[in-house]
């Protein structure tokens, strides 16, 4: 369906409802005046905080379910042989996914902000956010981690602004309505739906041309993918980055112990501000500045920016620290990509500890079978002790193509652990205090420092 009117009083199912994005949704459909159910495989927070709200959320999915609605939302992992959705096609019911249900939100706001990129686009969304809502603008968001400042992954702000984490997986973004695209970086993930690189390339440029006449790109200046996907297209770009023929630059940048990074932040050369940051790592520099760029666009003082940019502590599941133990910092990083995994082990190691304890957790047999040799180059190099347990399959089943005990034997020195209880008590036994464990991974290895600090108490 292309052309969807969300009415007071509309009986919307979501399919998927306890998702990061699909919860959020069901939040502003609620604001909406919607009556809002839906079902997803378990409980969870954002299940039970929907249930809080007079939301029914079904746990399972069941045909009855749906009988009684006019419009089905699902998620990207929700398919068509799903039995609520078979039998919304059945009775007629009409269907949208969630990409497309966001994208005829973000219509009734006046500024729609889009982040997307392959890396990074959570933590450029979080702090726009912390700026915007520190600096008295209020916007509507929906990102995907939580953030202390709005409480959660979502808000329910005015209509003047909507901050959206923008998804290239299946395409998403392209339902989007953006006024303004951030475009952080372009590198080869998600191929078990994108042919090749070239195809998010293309997918990226096709994200590029939603931008309208009088709005803006705000993009990575250095990254020789963006330059491709914006070849020739006739849009208004800001670039950021560390070279000087971009529009937002850099000067004079040190780090403390921690690896916090602070520097001068320059527009065509002339220095607006100051920005510290408390967030570790280089790849934090980029996202501050895409942040920066975007809110210097709409209008906001750089000083303010740059306040408001130093007062972010960060997104949870980006470096966040749950706890220490016995001497012993834990921490807990969504990294699931070799890019990704490479940049936090770096901050790592900037930060002085005397042992990194890596656990990592693959996130999907296909991402794990395309990249193996990049996990195994980044985590070899990394001077990081490895800990690999089981892959999360996430949307995935296992066909026997790859597995956890593969990769760890792939890596000198590296331990297969295949349970958390065993991956935790491993670490216990070997970690000493001045040393760092960072469970990393997309899915659910955070659990494990769940595990480690309650031993400690």
């Amino acid at each position: 369906m292309s052309n969807i009117t969300i009415k007071k009083g509309m009986r919307i199912y979501l399919i998927g409802i306890g998702g990061v994005s699909m919860s959020g949704i069901a939040h502003m459909l609620l604001r909406e005046g919607c009556v809002v159910s839906g079902s997803d495989r378990s409980s969870s927070t954002a299940t039970e905080k929907l249930s809080a709200l007079g939301v029914t959320v079904h746990i399972g999915h069941d045909a009855d379910n749906v009988k009684d609605c006019d419009l089905i939302v699902y998620s990207a992992a929700i398919g068509e042989n799903n039995p609520e959705r078979m039998r919304a096609k059945e009775l007629g019911i009409p269907q949208i996914d969630r990409a497309q249900m966001l994208g005829t939100i973000m219509k009734e706001y006046d500024c729609p902000i889009a982040i997307s990129g392959t890396h990074g686009k959570t933590t450029t969304s979080g702090m726009l956010t912390h700026v915007f809502m520190e600096c008295g603008k209020n916007p509507t968001v929906t990102v995907g981690g939580e953030l202390d400042i709005i409480h959660g992954n979502v808000h329910l702000g005015g209509k003047e602004y909507f901050i959206a984490e923008a998804c290239e997986y299946h395409q998403s973004f392209l339902r989007f309505f953006p006024k303004i695209s951030v475009i952080t970086n372009i590198e080869a993930d998600h191929l078990d739906y994108f042919r090749d690189l070239d195809h998010i390339i293309e997918t990226f440029r096709s994200l590029a041309l939603l931008t309208p006449d009088d709005g803006a790109l705000i993009v990575n200046g250095e990254d020789e993918n963006i330059k491709k996907a914006l070849d020739g297209i006739d849009r208004k770009i800001i670039t950021f980055g560390t070279h000087s023929d971009c529009d937002y630059t850099i000067d004079n940048m040190t780090h403390n112990g921690y690896n916090h990074y602070s520097f001068t932040v320059c527009k065509n050369g002339k220095p607006l501000g100051e920005i510290r940051l408390s967030v570790p790592g280089i790849h934090n520099v980029y996202d501050a500045l895409a942040a920066f760029a975007a809110a210097d666009y709409v209008g906001i003082d750089p000083e303010d920016i740059c306040d408001s940019l130093y007062r972010f502590g960060g997104t949870h599941r980006r470096f966040e620290t749950r706890g220490i133990m016995g001497g012993i910092m834990v921490v807990d990083d969504y990294a699931h990509h070799p890019t990704e995994i490479r940049a936090t082990l770096s901050a790592a190691r900037d930060m002085k500890y005397e042992n990194i304890w890596c656990l990592f957790q693959p996130h999907t047999y296909t991402r794990t079978y395309n990249f193996f040799d990049d996990f195994v180059k980044v985590l070899s190099e990394s001077g990081a002790n490895i800990i690999i347990t089981d892959i999360y399959a996430a949307r995935e089943v296992d066909t026997g193509l790859v597995s956890a005990q593969q990769l760890a034997n792939a890596i000198p020195n590296a331990v297969y652990k295949k349970t958390f209880e065993d991956a935790a008590e491993f670490i216990k036994a070997q970690a000493k205090r001045g040393d760092i464990v960072i469970t990393m991974g997309a899915g659910d290895v955070y659990k494990v420092g769940d595990i480690l600090l309650s031993h400690d108490e």
